[in-house]
């Protein structure tokens, strides 16, 4: 296989990779047939999994809104993936000029490629680190640069902490990063459920088994246990709730492209007091 130009040296061609199946479902154009072919069993264990990424970005948009009307104005975006139209730093300075956003992920492609796009701007920048290490992210020089932890910060984790097992304690590196910011930052977070939407558990189990195959298993969590990321955090109106509900931009339609699949998984925004 040829390597495209935006491909790092050193990735194996041959192994799917999380945030290129993601920009697959998103239309975009950084992944390989390996990604999309995982892209497609995924599809079709649940035909709905596009409309899911679509109301999950939409969210991130409005969550991301919300923060600077709300005069937070710095971001840590963990899980980024692979920087596409209207992505955190763009909705960000948007709404005000002067936010700052740090990227984080751990895949070379994700952070290739958000390098290329954020070349020249001085208020946003990626870091390399795994969300399993929070220390490693906290003391990155680039946090360092661009965020003052002593004033509120927005901590993006959206369609990230659904790929961390039990095993890891993703609700451990959750609390780290809550006690490292301050008073009046913020949690805007999405996950993985078949606790809501038409998705049924057959399916979800069947996804689980896609992504298993491919190296990067995904957990579908139930309500409670996605409510205790929360832990620490008061909920933001209307609490925890499936992404198109999250403070939606216009009244609820009877529209044709609201596919009830967008309906599966949670979204909610938590305020550290």
């Amino acid at each position: 296989m040829e390597r495209p130009t935006w491909a790092p040296q050193g990735i194996d061609l041959s192994v799917p990779s999380v945030s290129r199946i993601y920009d697959y479902y998103l239309g975009g154009s950084h992944n390989f047939e390996v990604d999309r072919e995982a892209g497609r069993r995924a599809i079709e264990a649940f035909p709905g999994l596009p409309k899911i990424m679509q109301a999950n970005r939409a969210f991130m948009r409005r969550a991301v809104r919300y923060a600077v009307d709300r005069g937070v104005t710095q971001f840590l975006d963990i899980g980024s993936g692979i920087p596409t139209f209207g992505n955190v730093h763009e909705v960000a300075q948007a709404a005000h000029p002067r936010a700052r956003v740090v990227y984080v992920d751990h895949d070379p492609v994700a952070v290739a490629h958000s390098r290329a796009v954020l070349a020249g701007d001085e208020r946003a920048a990626i870091v390399s680190a795994d969300l399993r290490s929070p220390h490693d992210i906290l003391a990155a020089d680039e946090v360092a640069g661009l965020l003052d932890l002593d004033r509120p910060v927005a901590l993006l984790l959206v369609a990230v902490l659904h790929f961390m097992q039990d095993g890891d304690d993703p609700w451990k590196a959750v609390a780290q990063l809550r006690e490292a910011l301050a008073p009046g930052s913020l949690l805007i977070l999405t996950h993985a459920s078949t606790d809501t939407g038409p998705i049924k558990p057959e399916e979800g189990e069947e996804l689980e088994g896609v992504y298993r195959n491919v190296g990067s298993p995904l957990l579908m969590r139930s309500r409670p246990e996605v409510e205790r990321f929360f832990d620490g955090f008061e909920m933001v109106e209307p609490g925890l709730v499936p992404m198109p509900t999250w403070r939606p931009d216009a009244a609820p339609t009877a529209a044709v492209d609201d596919d009830p699949a967008m309906y599966v998984g949670f979204a909610g925004v938590g305020r550290k007091p």
